[in-house]
């Protein structure tokens, strides 16, 4: 059944337009307690967490009225990482674990996404049944049933041991410099301490969060800040986080950027030659060309999902495979954690450089990008681009001049209301010129 409200990583939109409106957020939170109250009744209890922008606030409460409402326990979590409330969740034993965040988004956007008990993305089956409810008039449960609600303390400390956890116990950082950029969202009271205490010397970016500069000129969307950080401070490398810390680039020594497609190729080839690797790596329609050519030349499995980490998911699961990701630096160690995990990522590929002793530069060697454009054009409402005559001749004359070297892909984003047009190929001029007048056509056509 399609569904109504969930898109492709929950429910996402411009603050004070529906859904996502307070009245809307309570009645999300009553629905969503509905359906856990009924998988524990008596006994459920959900957790909530959030990034740092100045909405976050009004739509914790909203969540926390509707939830009581529904006679469910909540727990606070105040500003966390999306992968910290995927982990607490497991670990506290809830039946579901809620996230106020728009990512990489700015500040004016928020949303709401939902983890299961087990720290992984809602069924569908269950975002249907919470659909269901919204369209019910909320009630609320007698005095003596509502929920009770209670801010749990030493989150933050749980979270940065679980992280350091995920890399050998004698690994050791010291001598390393680097510098971290956390996008002034929910990772900058954690990353900065789990390298710090790991050992190497932080230099901290974007850790000033005033609810308003999330994702301002800063974190993975934005990474010419940590570029030239890392030069003027002659870093070892820079890491870069979203808002809420799902995802994770790289900058090298040299302050050249390292996308998802790159990171994955250096854990890929550490679990290859650790013999620690399960199955093959699961990339996206998006994932570069040259990354699927160096994994096939190491022996390695590659498999291309649909684009966003939750389709990435189920092809991991589908598969039995344990390692996959997106260019955007959403990458999935499953045998480390239950979702994508932009703190946990980091550490893997840093641990493979201490290992061997080696710059991040030298870590990529055996791996060639091959040349990729990518166009957004926004458009009104939403429609598919490959129904327009023009749209798909455009293609086709872009796809005969690449012939079997390269492709082209246009799809329309699961967040924003935009069609975004990738081409990939040899000849790094072609591309571009390919790129921009496809969007061209695609522009014209849909007005």
């Amino acid at each position: 059944m399609p569904r109504k409200y969930f898109g492709t990583d929950g429910i996402r939109g411009l603050v004070g337009e529906e859904p996502i409106t307070p009245n809307f957020v309570m009645q999300l939170g009553w629905a969503a307690g509905k359906v856990f109250e009924k998988q524990s009744p008596g006994d459920a209890k959900i957790l909530i967490g959030k990034d740092t922008r100045i909405s976050g606030y009004m739509f914790e409460s909203a969540l926390e009225a509707g939830l009581s409402a529904a006679g469910v326990d909540v727990r606070l979590l105040g500003p966390m990482p999306t992968p910290a409330i995927a982990y607490l969740t497991r670990t506290f034993h809830a039946q579901a674990g809620i996230v106020i965040s728009a990512s990489h988004n700015a500040y004016h956007d928020n949303g709401i996404k939902f983890f299961a008990g087990a720290g992984t993305k809602l069924p569908d089956e269950v975002e249907l049944e919470i659909e269901s409810y919204l369209d019910m008039p909320m009630t609320t449960m007698a005095s003596n049933d509502l929920g009770k609600v209670k801010r749990i303390e030493g989150a933050r400390g749980r979270y940065i041991e679980f992280c350091k956890s995920t890399v050998p116990y004698d690994l050791r950082l010291k001598g390393l410099k680097v510098v971290l950029d956390c996008a002034n969202g929910a990772t900058y009271h954690i990353a900065p301490d789990v390298f710090d205490e790991l050992g190497a010397e932080v230099i901290p970016l974007a850790v000033k969060p005033d609810g308003f500069n999330i994702n301002a000129e800063c974190g993975s969307t934005s990474p010419k800040s940590l570029q030239e950080a890392v030069l003027e401070n002659k870093a070892d490398l820079g890491i870069a986080f979203d808002g809420d810390g799902d995802r994770v680039v790289m900058v090298d020594h040299a302050g050249k950027l390292v996308d998802g497609d790159e990171l994955l190729y250096v854990i890929a080839r550490d679990n290859l030659e650790a013999k620690r690797m399960r199955g093959g790596v699961v990339g996206t329609l998006m994932s570069n060309l040259g990354l699927e050519v160096a994994l096939t030349e190491l022996g390695a499995g590659f498999v291309r999902a649909n684009v966003g980490d939750r389709h990435v998911m189920e092809l991991l699961r589908k598969e039995g495979w344990s390692l996959g990701g997106e260019s955007s630096g959403h990458i999935i160690c499953l045998d480390k954690t239950t979702t994508g995990d932009g703190i946990i990522a980091a550490l893997q590929v840093v641990a493979a450089m201490q290992n061997r002793g080696v710059s991040l530069r030298e870590m990529l060697q055996g791996m060639e990008k091959y040349p990729q454009k990518l166009v957004n054009v926004r458009m009104q409402g939403r429609c598919d681009p490959l129904s327009n005559a023009q749209v798909c001749s455009a293609v086709a004359d872009a796809e005969s001049e690449l012939g079997q070297r390269g492709r082209v892909l246009l799809r329309m984003s699961g967040t924003e209301p935009v069609v975004r047009v990738m081409v990939e190929g040899v000849d790094g001029a072609q591309v571009s010129k390919l790129a921009d007048g496809v969007a061209e056509v695609v522009r014209a056509a849909l007005g």
